[in-house]
């Protein structure tokens, strides 16, 4: 409004020092640019009023905490041009509100780093962790080794988010261990195990295929790793990147199945072996190198590549039958339950929102199990939307229940003293995740806490 106020001040000045026989000229080119100004500030005013209502709303629910790789916005340089606002892939993430861009929806961030590349004046920058929640990352070499010789990290775990520079730290990474096992007298049969295979591992293990080097490489879920959860049609690369053995992939911004059908049919087509469903458990020293040990096998290598993600291995139950192909730890794709018996597990945001989201489904039949004896890890919003969904019919709620045995077509539930026995389909576990930090200081590598810095 004060913008306004100014231009139609300044207009009426500029009427009153000018003859009123130039009235008819100045109209003509004045009109016109009058109504582009009140046009363009009611757009712009808009556009702030639905970046303040998404703030609100975002603190108001508890989502107000970045996950991953994010961008941090220097007030004074920004110029509040919103070409950051209209380059996030995810739409909603960032907004400008008093004339400067500002994070208006940080959960959605995903670390694309689209808005950096296109800011005019060079504003933003790409951050880790917040002044509240810090983010654990080991210390790197520039060739990615940690400070354990021969064990090396790339990708999210190493604080790289976005797709296309996980990719080259996959490739960088892969030419510096390629190096080291040059140089090495160890007679370990492999020489290097790769763990992992989101887009740093995915990209390390067609180096290693392609440069003959032994290597194996496994993956506790399955080929993309995070990047394979993320929710139907989310855009998950927006620029180019260069895979080796594939070349230049020229994709441009694109989502998640176009990009998880790609890297299929290069696993194919590569010829590289990636053993999926298989879990690292620990890891060993040893004289010549390391032992990595799975819950199906122990390789003995030279040296280790960790690309491995930050989201960690779910938490599991440790019930008989949790070993089902029918139990997830995540929610992919609601549609796949139409028709079906859902077990959720939790008691958190992701539980109560896979359980929203299947009761929508066509004739789903959706349990939710709960140990606590209230939801306090989740926002007042999905907690009043569950409790819609309960007294509708859509969604049971059982809280104070443990699940004691999954079976192939129900699982048994303890519920106020008693065992019950539920027809079920589907069981989608979200108790959280054992974090990766553990794991590294087990190994002896020295991890940093970034609060809020690059």
């Amino acid at each position: 409004m004060e913008n306004n106020s100014q231009f139609i001040a300044d207009l009426l000045y500029l009427l009153s020092v000018t003859g009123l026989q130039d009235l008819p000229k100045i109209l003509i080119y004045a009109i016109p640019i009058v109504l582009s100004w009140f046009i363009y500030r009611n757009v712009k005013n808009k556009k702030e009023r639905e970046a303040q209502k998404q703030l609100e709303q975002s603190r108001a629910a508890g989502y107000f905490e970045p996950t991953s790789l994010h961008p941090v916005i220097d007030r004074n340089v920004c110029l509040g041009c919103a070409t950051c606002v209209d380059a996030c892939p995810e739409g909603n993430v960032l907004g400008v509100i008093n004339e400067k861009a500002q994070l208006v929806n940080p959960s959605h961030c995903i670390g694309h780093g689209a808005c950096k590349s296109a800011c005019p004046t060079d504003a933003i920058t790409l951050v880790l962790g917040t002044e509240k929640r810090g983010v654990d990352i080991p210390n790197l070499q520039p060739n990615f080794e940690t400070n354990v010789p021969g064990v090396f990290v790339a990708g999210e775990l190493g604080g790289m988010g976005l797709i296309r520079n996980a990719v080259e730290q996959g490739r960088q990474a892969m030419e510096s261990i390629t190096k080291s096992v040059s140089t090495t007298d160890s007679r370990a049969p492999y020489d290097v195990v790769i763990v992992g295979a989101g887009p740093a591992g995915f990209s390390a293990t067609l180096y290693a295929h392609e440069h003959n080097l032994k290597y194996v490489t496994i993956e506790q879920e399955t080929l993309g790793g995070s990047v394979a959860h993320y929710p139907r049609g989310k855009i998950v690369m927006t620029s180019p990147l260069k895979l080796p053995i594939i070349g230049q992939v020229k994709l441009g911004q694109i989502s998640k199945e176009i990009l998880m059908n790609f890297w299929r049919d290069a696993e194919q087509k590569s010829g590289i072996k990636i053993n999926t469903k298989e879990r690292m458990e620990k890891v060993d020293r040893t004289d010549d190198g390391y032992v990595i040990t799975t819950q199906k096998s122990a390789y003995h290598t030279k040296t280790v590549l960790l690309a491995i993600g930050r989201r960690g291995t779910p938490r599991k139950l440790g019930i008989p039958g949790e070993e089902s192909s029918k139990v997830v730890y995540r929610l992919d794709d609601p549609a796949q339950y139409r028709n079906r018996s859902v077990l959720v597990v939790g008691g958190g945001n992701s539980a109560l929102e896979a359980a929203l989201a299947i009761s929508e489904e066509p004739n789903s039949k959706v349990t939710l199990s709960y140990r606590g004896t209230a939801f306090q890890n989740a926002n007042p919003r999905n907690i009043a939307a569950v409790d819609e969904a309960a007294k509708a019919g859509k969604v049971q709620i059982l809280m104070q229940s443990n699940v004691k045995r999954i079976g192939n077509r129900d699982v048994a539930v303890l519920y106020q003293g008693r065992e019950f026995d539920i027809p079920n389909d589907n069981v989608i576990v979200c108790a959280g995740g054992v974090l990766p930090t553990a794991i590294l200081k087990d190994i002896g590598i020295e991890v940093e806490t970034k609060y809020g810095t690059a």
